[in-house]
This record gives C-alpha cells, sequence and structure tokens, in this order.
C-alpha cells in the first residue's frame, strides 16, 4: 500500500534536496558566529561520460533504457550532486527535514512510508533480511521524525543491505512503483514526449504525489488553468514553461526549495533549446555546479 506523504496534522510532506539542506545548514551555523557564507559553488569542473558508441534514438520516452539513464542521472545532480545515482543505495541521514531518516536511490523516508514500503517489499523478497526486524520499529515511527527503535544499528544494517542486490532491486522497484511510473504515465497521458515525461518525474521526486498546491498534481493542476496540454491541443512547449512556471511558484514556498536552479539552469535550458527528446549532449547547472551527458548511457 502507498503511504500518502503527510504529516499526522495533514500537512503535506515534500522532500528536499539533501544538497539544499546541509546549504541551509551552513547559513545557520554561519549566521549565528556572525559570519557570512557564499553559496557560490565549490567547484565549477563538469562531471562528463566517458566517450562511447552512441546507440541508436528511442523514440519510447523514458521508456527506452538508455534516455532512462539520464533521467536517474539528472535526478541525482541534483539531490546528490553527482551522476552516480548507483552509489546512492547505502546513503542514510537524518537531513533535519521533519522526515526522520532520508536514505537510499530517491530519498526513502521513514517519516512519510516510502522507506516501510521498501522494507517490507525487501522482506517479501528476501525474508529474514538484516532489516526486516525493523518493520514494527519503521511502522512506529511513520509519520513522524523519530528514531525510535531504529538508530545507529538501523543505519549499519541499511549499509550492509545496500550491498545486496535484492535490496538493490527492490529499492529500484520502489522507486518506480511509487515516483517514476506513475509520473511517466501521467505525462504520456498528458501527450508529453521525454523531456515532458522527465520534468513530470523530477516534480513528483521533490514534491511527492498528491493534489494540493505544491504536490505534483497540484502543480500539473495549476499549469493547466494556464495552458492546454498536447493531449487537449495545446502546444507542448508552451504547455511545459506553463508547468515549469507553476513548480517553481510551489518550490518557492518552502526554504529548502527556494534555489529553483534545477529548474531554471537545467530544465529550462532543455527546453529553451527545443530538446523535447532529450538528446545528448546535454549540459545544465544545479546549484552552481556543471554537469555534461555527452553520449547516451
Amino acid at each position: 500500500m502507498q503511504h500518502s506523504p503527510r504529516t499526522p496534522t495533514g500537512a503535506p510532506l515534500h522532500r528536499r534536496s539533501r544538497r539544499r539542506i546541509a546549504m541551509i545548514a551552513a547559513v545557520g551555523v554561519l549566521a549565528a558566529g556572525g559570519a557570512s557564507l557564499s553559496l557560490a559553488a565549490t567547484s565549477d569542473a563538469a562531471t562528463v561520460h566517458p566517450a562511447a558508441v552512441t546507440p541508436k534514438a528511442s523514440a519510447a520516452g523514458l521508456a527506452d533504457p538508455h534516455k532512462k539513464e539520464i533521467a536517474m542521472e539528472l535526478v541525482s545532480s541534483a539531490e546528490n550532486s553527482s551522476l552516480d545515482w548507483k552509489g546512492q543505495y547505502k546513503y542514510i541521514e537524518d537531513i533535519g527535514d521533519g522526515r526522520g531518516y532520508t536514505a537510499g536511490i530517491i530519498g526513502f523516508c521513514s517519516g512519510t512510508g516510502d522507506m516501510l514500503d521498501l522494507v517490507q517489499h525487501y522482506t517479501d523478497l528476501e525474508p529474514g533480511n538484516g532489516l526486516a526486524k525493523y518493520l514494527p520499529a519503521l511502522k512506529k515511527v511513520n509519520g513522524s521524525d523519530s528514531h525510535s527503535g531504529l538508530g545507529s544499528a538501523f543505519e549499519s544494517a541499511w549499509k550492509t543491505a545496500a550491498k545486496d542486490t535484492v535490496f538493490q532491486t527492490a529499492q529500484n522497484d520502489e522507486r518506480d512503483r511509487v515516483y517514476f511510473n506513475p509520473s511517466v504515465d501521467q505525462a504520456k497521458s498528458d501527450g508529453l514526449g521525454t523531456l515532458g515525461q522527465f520534468i513530470y518525474y523530477d516534480a513528483i521526486v521533490m514534491h511527492g504525489p498528491g493534489d494540493d498546491s505544491t504536490s505534483f498534481g497540484g502543480i500539473r493542476k495549476t499549469a493547466m488553468k494556464k495552458a492546454k496540454t498536447p493531449a487537449q491541443g495545446g502546444n507542448e512547449t508552451t504547455y511545459l514553461n506553463a508547468f515549469l512556471d507553476a513548480r517553481k511558484a510551489a518550490m518557492k514556498t518552502e526554504d529548502a526549495h527556494d534555489d529553483t536552479s534545477r529548474v531554471d539552469t537545467e530544465q529550462r535550458v532543455f527546453l529553451q533549446a527545443g530538446n523535447l527528446n532529450l538528446d545528448p549532449p546535454l549540459k545544465w547547472k544545479t546549484y552552481g555546479d556543471s554537469y555534461q551527458i555527452l553520449t547516451l548511457p
């Protein structure tokens, strides 16, 4: 069962970039000491895929495994400051956003239900795994930022489990079930191509599913008040610009999202270039850092 990402009081819980949380924390610490901090990127060096033979492009959108890999790397550049999304299976920490632990390739949270669903799925695939014994604790802390029954032992167990290919598969499965597949299916229903499918996916990763004004469904509804989707006879570029405008407005409502570079210097760049098929070479910036994907992975 998919859990709605909400607090016990019903206020929407949206995802925050781990990178952004760290930056906010650093500013707070320095401000308390009377110091100032520039949030300019520490490095503008590009991350580049090694040269490779470029496979033939597919018209299947993000159903094309090469384009799906690009989508994973684009999200990882914003969430992890790295294109190496597969290096995040072992990641786990409390980033202080009220959602308890944030972990894994898509930021599964102990306070929003998707971490519970993940561990349950892992246990269905591999009974008796090292995380199964934490299911009762995960059920108790769901909807809160509590670590009760979890703590350092759970963190160690998570990192150990991350070496298990079954757990990696479980993370991939839950990412696709809760975030990737619903967003891509909705994009296809709206008549959107590869770029539009990615734009929807990145939005649902950050804002979560739901219909309130700052969740994915609410952002889409706001955009549709401004422009028709291609499925409604509208222009794809016009609609996607309206969607990005609506998403940017939603991001501005939360401190952790007030850096909108993943829209301004990433997705909008591709859209303005007319790259609706999300074809390499791709060059973009998130939080001031530069990245490149020169060929299809």
